[in-house]
């Protein structure tokens, strides 16, 4: 549904939903978040045909359309629908990026390359999204031919609180590793989504 005003709709990765609400309110932008289910993620090839499904459907309902998903696995297959609509994608290759910035998560990964990144998101639905999407509920044995070349899991988090806290010391306790706990907030992502909606007047 098209809210009053809104002049843009973003498709969003459902990870990021919340917080790009957030922002938007925030921001006072006439725009509508329309989020993806996150479990795309466990198959990302899925990723740019449900993108361009939904630019079809809003594209007749906005003045723009853009794509609040980084690569996200993809392969280029998401810069294909981008380039054929004419519309923008966050930048960069996942949403770690996206909260972090490219030079951090480069910098984590060459620093430790067994490192396993979590968002709050990610902590917060581990044992829905990692646990019972790769069966380690049923199969907890295959733990170790999934994670045995991890080394630590580094915690990104947006807002860290004591439930946030304990899914995230869960998540690094289920796979055996620990648990490294940086503060990012949500300004990167707020940064990156400000070219896909620039120009816009914010709502009076």
């Amino acid at each position: 549904m098209r809210a009053d005003g809104a002049t843009v709709g973003v498709i969003a990765c459902g990870a990021l939903a919340t917080d790009l609400t957030e922002i938007v309110k925030r921001r006072g932008w006439p725009v509508d978040i329309h989020p993806l289910p996150p479990l795309l993620h466990n198959q990302p090839k899925k990723i740019a045909p449900e993108v361009e499904k939904t630019v079809r459907d809003l594209r007749q309902r906005y003045e723009r359309v853009a794509v609040a998903y980084a690569d996200c696995g993809s392969y280029g297959a998401l810069d294909e629908v981008c380039e054929r609509y004419d519309i923008e994608r966050l930048s960069g290759q996942d949403c770690y990026e996206a909260y972090a910035g490219l030079d951090r998560v480069r910098g984590l990964l060459s620093d430790e390359p067994g490192t396993y990144l979590l968002t709050d998101f990610l902590a917060a639905s581990f044992q829905r999204s990692v646990m019972v999407e790769l069966g380690l509920d049923r199969r907890p044995e295959l733990r170790d031919d999934y994670f045995k070349h991890y080394t630590r899991v580094v915690w990104l988090t947006q807002r860290r609180t004591p439930l946030l806290q304990g899914a995230a010391e869960d998540a690094a306790a289920a796979i055996g590793l620990p648990l490294e706990v940086i503060d990012v907030g949500i300004d990167g992502l707020e940064r990156a989504l400000e070219p896909l909606v620039v120009g816009v007047q914010p709502r009076p």
